[in-house]
């Protein structure tokens, strides 16, 4: 079973690889191409919108939400790109990083923070 999860999580890498060299090509419809570069930079983002820290909750995006959107992306693919992307991903050397969506996730917990804080703050105003 360990082994069944390691050969998931290697194909979840290539499919994101794969996303994030179709994302690149001009042949790659702009709403395809709006979706999936969203999904490769959350995919590719050394921070997580869930900390993994958290119990249950902290994995779930890797492990059903992350899985589920890159499958409908590639589904949203045209066909020669999804093949020439595929190819190219076999190929590939390195690990590419999304400093945007990094860039996303740390402004999305900052708001979450800000609005927190607003609304600790209406609470102890009102006490």
């Amino acid at each position: 079973m360990l082994e069944a999860l390691k050969a998931r999580a290697r194909q979840l890498k290539r499919e994101s690889l794969t996303l994030y060299i179709a994302v690149r090509d001009p042949r790659t419809p702009w709403t395809v191409r709006l979706l999936a570069g969203a999904i490769v930079a959350y995919a590719l983002s050394p921070i997580d919108l869930i900390p993994d820290f958290i119990p249950v909750l902290g994995y779930l995006d890797e492990v059903i939400l992350l899985p589920i959107a890159i499958a409908l992306a590639l589904r949203l693919l045209p066909a020669a790109v999804l093949a020439d992307a595929r190819e190219q991903a076999a190929r590939w050397q390195g690990k590419p990083r999304s400093r945007l969506g990094a860039a996303i996730i740390i402004l999305i917990w900052v708001l979450a923070l800000v609005l927190f804080g607003r609304w600790c703050w209406a609470l102890y105003q009102s006490a």
